[in-house]
C-alpha cells in the first residue's frame, strides 16, 4: 500500500477512508426458517391434514424439494446448514448436551468452519440470528462466557432467542445479543414465544431497512416449534378436537394420499407399514384414544399457530416490496421426534428417563395438555405418521429421520413455480447456494485462518431447471450409532437400535455395531425406503459399507457414539465445578452447568434481616413446576419444593423466622432414604422424605438457571405466584455441594444428556 501523505496543513494531507465491503447489486436478502421436529408429512404442503395456510403460499410461489436430507438431530443439523460442512467435521457430532473429547464431538464449531452468517457479514450483508441457538456447548452458557460460540461471536450482528436445546414456550429462557434478559410477558398476560420471536425478526428487519434499503440482510430464524413441549393458547387447538379420533394409521394414509395426489411423493411409492412397536389404534382403550388425540389435537394446534405468526413475518416482507427480492429458505432440522415413548408424557423430561406417567394420571391432566401447566410431548405412534410414508424418525439415519420438508421462494428466479424438485440435497448445501445467490466465494482463509473445505455444492441450478442434474451423489449419514450412505440411487442403513428412551425394548434391530446389519435400498425407484434389495446385491452392499468407513475417517466421525459410554468422555468446561458459590439478589439467573454440583446433594445458606411483621418471598429457586426447587419463606415461614418428576416434595416448618437476622438453610440429603432438612440459626426446624430423582433435564436444556430473591415465569410451587420477591432483605445465599466431585453421569443422567435434541 501507497504511503499516506501527512502533513501539518490540511490543503497539502492526503486523506484516504474506510472501504466498506459492498454486496454483488443483484445480491439478495436472505431468510432462512429452521422448525424444529417436523416431519416429512407436518406441513399442509407436504401432506399434513392441519392448516399450514402461509408456508403453503410460499410453496405455491416457489418450491418443495422431496428428497432434502438433514443430520436427524438439531445442533448437528444447524451446524451442518450454517457451515456448510458436514456435521462430525465441525465437531458437531450429536448435541451440545452430549458434548465430547473427540474431534467430532466437541460441541465447538472451530474457526476453520466460518458460518454463512460471517461470511455474508464480510461481503456487506447485516446479519441476525432469532430463536433457538443449540451451537454453544452448556458449559459456555454462563454471563462468563466465552462468547466465541454464542450467536454474535460465530458471525450476527443481533441475537435475540434461548442457547438451549428447547424452552417453555411460555415462559422461556431468553438471550439478547450477549446479556440474558426477562420474557417482556408474563404467561397470564398472554405471552408465548413464536409471537415474541417473530415479532423480534420483523422488528429487526424493519430497523435494519430503514436504516439502510440497499443493504441486504440475512435473518436466521429458529423456533422453538415445533419441539416438545406442545404449547399453544386454547384457541388454536379448539378447531382440531375430534380431528384425530380415528388414529394415526388413518391419519397417515390422508396424509400419504395427499403426497401422492399433489405430487409431493411419486406415484407408485409404497406406504411403509406400520412397525409392530407402534400399537394398532383399535387395539388402544377407549381411555389411551382419547387421550392421544388430545396430544395430537395439540401438536396440531402448535404448529398453525406457528405458521400463523411466519406468515406475520412473510406480509411484512411483501407490504416493505421485499419478498421478490429475499431468498426464503423453510426446513425442519430432523424428522418428528418419538420422544414422547409409546404413550406420550405431560411432562417429557420425565419421558427421557423412561418415567412416563400411566394413562389415568395423564387423563387426569387432559386439561391441562398444551398449556403453562403441562410440558407435554405426544406418542410415537403420531411421529410415525408424521414421518409418513417414510420409516422410522428423529436421531435414526432412517429417512423418518434424515429427510424433511424444504420449501424454497424467490420471486421470479425460479422456474415453474409450485413445482417439486426431485433432486437429492442435504443441510450443508444450503450454504454453498445461498453464497452462490449471493455471488460470494466461500472464503479461503478467515482472520487469517484457513478454512476447511466445504462439502455442499449449490443447488441453484434446480432452481432454474427442474430437470437439472444431481449436484450431490453421495452423502453419509451417522447420528448416535444409526449409520447410513447415499451413493449414485442407493441407500444403505443399518439396523443399529439406540440405547436411549427405552427404545432397545421395543424396536427391532441390533444393538451392538458388531452385528449390525447393512439394508439396502434403491432410491431412485424406492422413494420410501421400504423394499430391502440387500440379499440380491450384496456386492452393492460391501461397496457402500466401505465407502462409509472412508467418509467416517475423512469427516471424524469415529469413535462411533456409544450410549452410556461415550459420556464418560465429556468434554469439561475452562473451570472444574466450584465446590460452593455466593449468590446475591439482582442478578440474571446462574445456569446449571456453572452450579456446584447437586448430584450428591447440597447445602442452601441464606442471610437474611426479618423486618417487622415478618417476611415472604423466594430465598432461591430453580427451575419450574416441571422440574426444579424453591426455597422461600411462605407467611414467615421456610418451605422448600423439590418439583421431581414423578411429583412435588413439599418440607415446610410450623413457625415462621422471627424479627432480625438469621440464617436460613436448606439440605437435600440423597442416597435410599433421600430426605430435606430446614434449619434456623442451625436448629433443625422440618425434615421430610423426598424421594425421587433431583436431577432437572429440563433446566439443563433450555439453558435455566438459579435466581436469588425471586423466581421468573412458571413457579415451581402453587404456593406462590412469581415473581414472589423477597419482603425482607435478603443479604446473600451461599450454595455448597453435598459432593464437589460428583457429574451428572449416572445412567439415567447421561440418558438426558443425549436425548436433548
Amino acid at each position: 500500500m501507497q504511503t499516506q501523505r501527512i502533513t501539518d496543513r490540511v490543503a497539502t494531507s492526503e486523506p484516504r477512508f474506510v472501504e466498506y465491503p459492498k454486496p454483488d447489486p443483484d445480491a439478495p436478502n436472505v431468510l432462512v426458517v429452521v422448525l424444529d421436529d417436523i416431519g416429512f408429512a407436518q406441513l399442509g404442503c407436504f401432506g399434513a391434514g392441519f392448516e399450514t395456510p402461509n408456508i403453503d403460499r410460499l410453496a405455491a410461489g416457489g418450491l418443495r424439494y422431496n428428497r432434502f436430507h438433514v443430520t436427524a438431530v438439531c445442533s448437528a443439523t444447524r451446524a451442518a446448514l450454517l457451515t456448510g460442512r458436514n456435521h462430525h467435521a465441525v465437531g458437531m457430532g450429536v448435541t451440545e448436551e452430549a458434548a465430547l473429547g473427540f474431534p467430532g464431538y466437541t460441541g465447538r464449531i472451530p474457526p476453520t468452519a466460518a458460518t454463512l452468517a460471517r461470511t455474508l457479514r464480510d461481503h456487506g450483508y447485516n446479519t441476525m440470528a432469532v430463536g433457538k441457538w443449540h451451537l454453544t456447548p452448556q458449559v459456555e452458557y454462563s454471563a462468563a462466557g466465552p462468547f466465541d460460540r454464542w450467536p454474535l461471536g460465530m458471525g450476527f450482528e443481533r441475537y435475540y432467542g434461548f442457547l438451549g436445546a428447547e424452552t417453555n414456550q411460555w415462559a422461556p429462557e431468553l438471550v439478547r445479543d450477549n446479556t440474558p434478559i426477562d420474557p417482556p410477558r408474563t404467561p397470564e398476560e398472554g405471552y408465548h414465544l413464536t409471537e415474541d420471536l417473530v415479532d423480534q425478526a420483523i422488528r429487526m428487519i424493519q430497523d435494519q431497512q430503514q436504516a439502510e434499503s440497499r443493504k441486504p440482510f440475512f435473518c436466521y430464524l429458529a423456533t422453538g416449534a415445533a419441539h416438545a413441549p406442545h404449547q399453544v393458547p386454547t384457541e388454536w387447538i379448539e378447531p382440531y378436537v375430534g380431528q384425530f379420533d380415528d388414529g394415526w394409521e388413518a391419519w397417515r394414509q390422508r396424509a400419504y394420499d395427499k403426497q401422492v395426489a399433489e405430487g409431493v411423493v411419486p406415484p407408485g411409492t409404497t406406504l411403509t407399514e406400520r412397525p409392530e412397536w407402534v400399537p394398532a389404534w383399535d387395539d388402544l382403550s377407549a381411555d389411551e384414544r382419547r387421550l392421544f388425540a388430545r396430544y395430537m389435537e395439540v401438536f396440531a394446534g402448535f404448529v398453525t399457530h406457528t405458521d400463523h405468526h411466519l406468515g406475520r413475518l412473510f406480509d411484512h416482507l411483501e407490504e416493505r416490496g421485499l419478498a421478490d427480492d429475499t431468498l426464503v429458505m423453510i426446513l425442519s432440522d430432523n424428522g418428528a421426534s418419538a420422544e414422547g415413548g409409546p404413550t406420550g408424557t405431560v411432562n417429557e423430561a420425565a419421558g427421557w428417563l423412561e418415567l412416563n406417567e400411566d394413562v389415568e394420571t395423564a387423563l387426569a391432566q387432559i386439561d391441562t395438555i398444551g398449556g403453562p401447566d403441562a410440558n407435554n410431548h405426544y406418542p410415537w405412534g403420531w411421529a410415525w405418521a408424521g414421518n409418513a410414508p417414510l420409516r422410522l424418525w428423529k436421531r435414526y439415519a432412517w429417512l423418518g429421520g434424515v429427510r424433511t420438508p424444504l420449501v424454497v421462494r424467490w420471486g421470479d428466479r425460479l422456474a415453474e413455480p409450485g413445482g417439486v424438485r426431485q433432486q437429492f440435497c442435504h443441510a450443508v448445501d444450503l450454504y454453498a447456494t445461498v453464497l452462490e445467490a449471493a455471488g460470494v466465494e466461500a472464503p479461503a482463509s478467515v482472520d487469517g485462518i484457513p478454512q476447511q473445505p466445504v462439502d455442499g455444492a449449490s443447488m441453484l441450478p434446480s432452481f432454474r431447471d427442474p430437470g437439472a442434474a444431481e449436484h450431490r451423489t453421495q452423502q453419509y449419514f451417522e447420528m448416535m450409532g444409526s449409520r447410513g450412505i447415499y451413493h449414485d440411487g442407493w441407500k444403505a442403513v443399518t439396523d443399529h437400535v439406540a440405547n436411549q428412551f427405552g427404545e432397545r425394548a421395543h424396536l427391532g434391530g441390533s444393538h451392538d455395531f458388531d452385528t449390525d446389519r447393512w439394508s439396502l435400498f434403491r432410491l431412485a425407484d424406492d422413494f420410501s425406503e421400504a423394499d430391502d434389495v440387500a440379499a440380491e446385491h450384496p456386492d452393492v452392499v460391501r461397496r457402500l459399507e466401505g465407502l462409509w468407513w472412508a467418509e467416517a475417517g475423512r469427516n471424524n466421525v469415529l469413535p462411533l457414539f456409544e450410549f452410556p459410554g461415550s459420556m464418560a468422555h465429556m468434554h469439561p468446561g475452562a473451570y472444574p465445578l466450584a465446590e460452593s458459590a455466593v449468590y446475591r439478589p439482582g442478578g440474571s439467573p446462574v445456569p446449571v452447568p456453572q452450579l456446584p454440583s447437586q448430584v450428591g446433594g447440597f447445602v442452601l445458606t441464606a442471610h437474611v434481616d426479618v423486618p417487622d411483621g415478618g417476611a415472604s418471598g423466594i430465598l432461591a429457586a430453580l427451575g419450574d413446576r416441571h422440574g426444579g426447587w424453591a426455597f422461600y419463606l411462605l407467611d414467615g415461614r421456610p418451605v422448600a419444593t423439590f418439583a421431581l418428576l414423578d411429583g412435588a416434595r413439599r418440607v415446610a416448618a410450623a413457625d415462621p423466622v422471627p424479627v432480625g437476622p438469621h440464617v436460613v438453610e436448606l439440605r437435600y440429603l440423597p442416597g435410599r432414604d433421600a430426605r430435606a432438612v430446614i434449619a434456623v440459626d442451625g436448629v433443625e426446624v422440618a425434615e421430610g422424605p423426598v424421594p425421587g430423582l433431583v436431577f432437572f433435564p429440563n433446566v439443563s436444556t433450555a439453558a435455566g438457571g438459579l435466581l436469588v430473591g425471586r423466581d421468573r415465569g412458571i413457579a415451581v410451587s402453587a404456593d406462590y405466584r412469581p415473581p414472589f420477591p423477597f419482603t425482607g432483605t435478603l443479604d446473600r445465599v451461599e450454595l455448597r455441594s453435598g459432593a464437589p466431585d460428583a457429574r451428572p453421569e449416572s445412567a439415567t443422567a447421561i440418558r438426558v444428556a443425549v436425548a436433548s435434541d
